[in-house]
């Protein structure tokens, strides 16, 4: 069932059931506590999103999801970036983020924007839909991440990235440390192509690149946390 809201549409998709091929991560899962990071002006005030869209090189015509989109901070912010005729799909797993997002979006006669429910197991996006995937402080939050990133694959173009921005602190304290994703990420196939800092804005940023085969989901093996 798609529903057509005055930001654009959403698009509305049962809860899927776990797929028991996949392995559990082995760690643990900080919960969903908030639609937002912080403050937005605390984050601009140390150009978060300016320096992620800027190493992202985010520019007009590309296709991008934010997932775990929440309050909108990214889809906001790339909606000013790629203008008019914008293909943003703004994801999240809660129902009530999205209708508070979609609430701010008619409000601020932002336009581009699809809205997506996703799953714990699965963001939910069309085949070959984006050129980029951003995850801003959710990744930790991600019940499935073996699964999620495995479909998550079929949404990228073949040149597609995805981009992880966290905290360098344990899962439980809502952050992951670097090592712990790549290994994460390397075990369904993705490659680091970068990573840098963002201080004095919080965290980091990390971007991978997708495999051209994926592995068989009971080849994954998890790792330890």
């Amino acid at each position: 069932m798609i529903l057509v809201a005055l930001a654009g549409c959403l698009m509305v998709s049962p809860v899927s059931a776990t797929d028991e091929r996949f392995p559990r991560v082995e760690r643990p899962v900080a919960p969903i506590i908030s639609p937002a990071y912080s403050t937005e002006e605390e984050r601009d005030h140390h150009g978060e999103a300016e320096r992620v869209l800027n190493r992202l090189r985010v520019h007009p015509g590309m296709r991008v999801a934010d997932i775990g989109a929440g309050d909108g901070y990214y889809t906001v912010r790339l909606a000013r970036r790629l203008g008019p005729g914008a293909t943003i799909y703004a994801e999240d797993v809660s129902e009530p983020y999205l209708a508070r997002l979609a609430g701010r979006l008619a409000r601020e006669e932002i336009r581009g924007v699809t809205l997506v429910h996703g799953t714990a197991a699965d963001p939910r996006l069309l085949a070959t839909s984006i050129d980029l995937a951003i995850l801003a402080h959710v990744y930790h939050e991600i019940e499935q991440p073996y699964e999620f990133m495995y479909r998550l694959h079929a949404a990228l173009r073949p040149t597609g990235r995805v981009a992880i921005i966290d905290l360098d602190r344990p899962t439980p304290e809502h952050g992951i440390p670097p090592a712990l994703l790549r290994c994460e990420l390397t075990a369904v196939g993705y490659r680091r192509i970068d990573f840098v800092s963002l201080a004095p804005a919080d965290g980091y940023l990390a971007v991978f690149a997708p495999p051209k085969t994926l592995p068989r989901p009971e080849d994954i093996r998890p790792c330890p946390g």
